[in-house]
Parts: structure tokens; C-alpha cells; sequence
């Protein structure tokens, strides 16, 4: 073994051993060897919004309600959003291959996106203030059966839904509706196997479908033997992606999935409920190849821990005019269906709040590794608004015409610089 003239000088004085020095080289080249492929990416992004016309309730109708995390704190003013920090290793090839994954955030959007632990200054619930947040943190792991399975163990985003957490790799700053009604993380154990180039398929088992890690499920005898403990989460989706002889709709991908579990609502339990998620979406390519388009369905029952069904119809369009200008477009249709006869009221499918969105985006990418974009969104509450004042909300005798505008008017601009 080659030592450097610094080591063997200590060694000549009596301070290391050769022996010593062998055994710390060793061990530096075995870390350097696992550190070689480890990976380090990330965002950084700011925003500007400006709340035109602010009407509308805090959760519907309002753009606010769609800006992750702290949209109410927003407007009207600049923002740092998030500083997203990655770290992984990916797998290799082999038949025993295993890897990681680690997203953290820094800054406001990652204030309540999840909390490890309750707090005793918060009576026990979680309080979720911290600026810090693990978004993600899995060891991925292969098992040569067939094609081979990979799974992910630990903490990982849910796979449901047309968009994600990231703005960057969305096609729009503000969030969809659908995306609100949507689980955002998961602690468990998650499956995925490739059949064949067209389909894959995925299978899980996590604690909870609400986020927090390594949440439980407490709505009934937890912790006394009483077997709930033990009541899991179950996630199952499907895809679909076009093969090359489909022509011009080649590399279109459909995907379909559900999530049913104990949604407890890191806030507290006067809401925790058992809830079904579930979606269906495709993004398409064109025979107009500057065009992508792109539509999602979510269905969520049982929706806040109560007797509510609320789904989201949204349809998306993308054309790159050039390569450093894209328009996007965003619209969505959303109704919340209350069962009959809730806590008395004979409500029905009938009586149930609407609410629909449009959002245009324009993006300008002028600097490397930059996403510039400007954004503009109006949001509608249709017909049967009184029934979310009364109903979904818990909010007796309001006058929703008088008490609300119907209408929302946003303006936003967004940069994000990725590395």
C-alpha cells in the first residue's frame, strides 16, 4: 500500500502506526466509494402575490386556500417559499441494488407540512410551527422476483395526484383544488414492479393517510390491547404508458390509485375519520407537438371527518412555443357531495357547494437553471354556497351572497432557481 510522505513521517516519529494508517485508508476509500454516487439537488423559491379581488371563504374560493403552505400570510407582499435541499443515492443495476432518498425543506411552506412528534405545549396535539420539515426520507431496496420489485421504506410522498409539492415541477405556482384533498405523505412500506415497458404496478401498507411521521392510528383503543393499533393504511395504483406504435400519442401515461386509511388530521382528533382517496389521471401528448395536455379526477370520501364526498374534475393544457417559453392553462370543477340527514339536516346530493377555477400561466425561462413565471387565477363559488356556510363548515344562518364575494382574482409571479 502507497502512503502520502505526511503519514509516513508520523510514522517515523512513532505517532501512527503503518498498520493504523492502512486500516483509516481503507476506511476512507470504503466512505469514498459509498459517497461517489451520492447525489445533491434542491430548489430555491420566492414569490410575489397579489390578492386582486380576495373574496370568497378561507378554505373555497379563495387562491390563498391553494398556495401551499401559508397561503392566508401571503398576499399582498413578497415571500420566500421554500428552500428544498435532496440528498440520495440511486440505484444501480444489480439485482440486489439499494439506495436512499432525503427531501428537506427549510423556510415557510415547510410550517405544518408535517410534525414528527406532539408537543406538550400544544395539549398533546401536534403544533406543527416548526420552519423545518422531512419531506421525504426512504431507503430504497430491490428484490430480484421476476423483473425485480423496488421498495421504499420510511417516509415518502403519496403517489396520487396530476401535481406535487414542488411548484417547480408543476405546471402552475398555485395549487389545484384537487391537489388539496389530497394525501401528501406517507410513513410505510411502498412496492413498485414493472411488468413490462406499458405497466406497473404498485402496492403499499402505511400507518396513516393523514401526514406526520410515524403517526398512528388512536381512534379507538390505542395503546390498550384493543387491536386498533394495528389497523394500517393501504395504497394500490396502476400505469399505463403508450408504446412507441401508438404514433403521435406515444409516451402518454395513464395512471389510477387509491389510498384508505385513518385521516386524523395532525391538528387535533375532532375530525379524525377513516377516508378513501381516490384517482384517475393521463397526460397525453398531441399530434401538435409543442402540445401536452393532460386531465386529473380525484374523489375523497369522507372528506375533513365528515359525512362528505368531494371530488375534483381538472383539465390541463401545455404549449411550448419555444425553448424557453411555455403557457399553461388550469381548469377544474370541484363539488363536495353532504350525505342526507347529517346532524339532523336532510341534506342531499342536491345541496351541495360548487366551485370551479381557471389559472393561466406564462413562463419565460431568460436565466439557466431559472423558472420565471407570471400567473393569473380566478376562482368561482357557483350555486348552493349557503350549504358550505351551513353545512361543510359548521357555520349556521350565514348569508353567503352578502356575507361573501362569489369571485376571486389572483396575481402571482414566481421564481426558482434549481441546482
Amino acid at each position: 500500500m502507497k502512503f502520502n510522505k505526511w503519514t509516513l513521517g508520523l510514522a517515523a516519529l512513532g505517532v501512527v502506526s503503518l498498520a493504523s494508517a492502512a486500516r483509516a485508508d481503507e476506511k476512507m476509500s470504503a466512505l469514498q466509494t459509498a459517497l461517489s454516487n451520492t447525489t445533491i439537488s434542491g430548489d430555491v423559491s420566492a414569490s410575489f402575490n397579489w390578492a386582486i379581488s380576495p373574496g370568497g371563504a378561507a378554505q373555497i374560493g379563495s387562491p390563498s386556500a391553494f398556495i401551499p403552505f401559508q397561503g392566508q400570510y401571503k398576499q399582498d407582499g413578497f415571500n420566500l417559499d421554500v428552500v428544498h435541499l435532496a440528498i440520495s443515492k440511486p440505484q444501480d443495476e444489480s439485482p440486489w441494488a439499494s439506495g436512499y432518498q432525503v427531501d428537506l425543506l427549510f423556510g415557510p411552506d415547510a410550517i405544518g407540512y408535517n410534525v414528527a412528534k406532539p408537543t406538550s405545549s400544544s395539549g398533546g396535539y401536534y403544533d406543527g410551527y416548526s420552519d423545518f420539515a422531512i419531506k421525504q426520507a426512504y431507503v430504497v431496496l430491490r428484490t430480484p422476483i421476476g423483473n425485480g420489485i423496488d421498495w421504499k421504506v420510511g417516509v415518502f410522498d403519496s403517489p396520487l395526484g396530476y401535481e406535487v409539492f414542488d411548484a417547480g415541477n408543476d405546471p402552475n405556482y398555485t395549487r389545484s383544488i384537487g391537489y388539496a384533498i389530497e394525501p401528501t405523505e406517507l410513513t410505510g412500506i411502498l412496492g413498485t414492479y414493472k411488468i413490462n415497458d406499458q405497466w406497473s404496478v404498485s402496492a403499499g401498507v402505511a400507518n396513516t393517510l393523514s401526514a406526520g411521521i410515524n403517526t398512528r392510528d388512536n381512534s379507538s383503543g390505542f395503546g390498550d390491547g384493543a387491536g386498533s393499533d394495528w389497523k394500517k393504511t393501504v395504497i394500490g395504483s396502476l400505469t399505463y404508458t403508450a408504446p412507441s406504435s401508438w404514433g403521435w400519442a406515444a409516451g402518454s401515461s395513464i395512471y389510477a390509485g387509491g389510498i384508505y386509511g385513518y385521516n386524523g388530521m395532525a391538528y387535533g382528533s375532532y375530525a379524525a375519520d377513516y377516508q378513501g382517496n381516490y384517482y384517475a389521471g393521463a397526460t397525453i401528448n398531441t399530434p401538435w407537438k409543442q402540445l401536452t395536455a393532460g386531465f386529473a379526477f380525484d374523489y375523497a370520501d369522507h372528506f375533513t371527518g365528515e359525512p362528505i364526498g368531494v371530488w375534483v374534475l381538472g383539465g390541463y393544457a401545455t404549449y411550448k412555443a419555444t425553448d424557453k417559453l411555455s403557457i399553461n392553462g388550469r381548469a377544474e370543477y370541484a363539488k363536495a357531495s353532504i350525505y342526507p340527514a347529517y346532524e339532523g339536516y336532510p341534506r342531499g346530493n342536491n345541496n351541495s357547494p360548487d366551485l370551479m377555477e381557471l389559472t393561466g400561466t406564462i413562463e419565460y425561462d431568460m436565466w439557466a437553471n431559472v423558472v420565471s413565471r407570471i400567473e393569473l387565477r380566478w376562482d368561482h363559488v357557483l350555486d348552493n354556497a349557503n350549504e358550505v356556510a351551513e353545512g361543510a363548515y359548521d357555520i349556521s344562518e350565514y348569508d353567503y351572497d352578502t356575507q361573501f364575494n362569489r369571485d376571486s382574482v389572483g396575481l402571482y409571479a414566481n421564481i426558482i432557481y434549481k441546482f
